[in-house]
């Protein structure tokens, strides 16, 4: 697939839809694309989609991915593969209010299950998908231990929390000499919501990148990848509109500068989105369904915005 000259690139391909929204043949020429474009990483979860599968479970996604890896031998040991266990509805209907969760037994079952759909036998980068407060985090990490001391998990990440729970959780493995927490992943891109609103998909309190979770990422070393980084699409698809949470003088400007640039380089602006976030070293994760938008996303990682460029994309409070 990939040829060996080939830049690798940082940007992470999601893989949500795949087996539901997207059906299988569309699912492989978009993973088979993204690997010949330099591609590396793939993020997907146990839970997905269940919204949108008959069943009401997840697990579609994974089992797309684990029938790609079986017909592309040799695939494995080029991709990285990250998944999340805790959000799984326990039966069809009852998310939030009762999902699998965070406590051991739980995060042993689960990616015990990702593995048989997967058809692997290690997980690169495993996340909590979102915060458990009926389980300490003292304890979900005893169960990460777990996983990591017998090389079931190489690593572990944490999506839709706050800062002081992942220090917590980073304190304890510390204490007990295992893998700590490396990762942050959440919802982020260039436009800011208006405070004490989320945007569409997003119902986790803690969802929403702020500042003082990058902040924290950034002076712990803490990767970190950002989810819905396009907006859907908003940016440069007129039949999307911008959601209305992002709706206030904030984003006026910061749309005003970023159609500037746009036009200056000759490019999208969801292109000048994702290289701005890739120039803060954030790493974002592309959806969609066509080999074009993939195309165009993957031809973002080879922008560098100039100095002056990233001021004036910052400066747009």
């Amino acid at each position: 697939m990939t040829h060996l000259d080939t830049p690798v690139s940082p940007i992470v391909l999601g893989a949500m839809s795949f087996g539901t929204l997207v059906d299988e043949d569309t699912s492989f020429a978009l993973l088979d694309r993204f690997v010949e474009r330099g591609g590396v990483w793939i993020d997907t979860a146990d839970c997905y989609s269940f919204w949108a599968s008959e069943s009401g479970h997840g697990g579609a996604s994974e089992a797309v991915l684990g029938r790609w890896f079986a017909a592309r031998p040799g695939v494995r040991d080029r991709i990285r593969l990250s998944t999340k266990v805790g959000a799984e509805p326990l039966w069809p209907g009852s998310w939030p209010e009762h999902r699998a969760g965070l406590s051991p037994r739980a995060i042993h079952d689960a990616v015990g299950g990702s593995l048989d759909r997967l058809g692997i036998d290690t997980i690169d980068l495993l996340w909590l998908h979102q915060e458990d407060r009926a389980v300490p985090i003292e304890e979900t990490v005893d169960g990460l231990a777990v996983l990591t001391g017998d090389g079931i998990v190489r690593r572990v990440g944490a999506s839709n929390h706050p800062a002081w729970r992942i220090e917590r959780a980073r304190a304890h493995a510390r204490t007990i000499g295992s893998i700590p927490i490396d990762a942050f992943q959440l919802n982020s891109t260039y436009l800011r919501v208006r405070p004490g609103t989320r945007p569409p998909g997003v119902i986790h309190r803690f969802g929403v990148m702020s500042d003082e979770q990058h902040d924290y990422a950034v002076e712990n070393g803490l990767e970190t990848w950002a989810y819905t980084p396009l907006l859907s699409g908003a940016y440069d698809n007129d039949a999307k509109p911008v959601p209305e949470e992002y709706d206030h003088p904030g984003s006026d400007r910061r749309l005003r500068v970023l159609t500037e640039i746009a036009a200056d380089r000759g490019l999208e602006r969801g292109q000048v989105v994702l290289a701005w976030q890739l120039a803060r070293g954030i790493r974002p994760i592309l959806g969609g369904s066509r080999l074009s938008q993939l195309d165009t996303a993957m031809d973002a990682a080879s922008v560098i915005l100039t100095e002056d460029e990233r001021s004036r994309l910052d400066a747009a409070v």
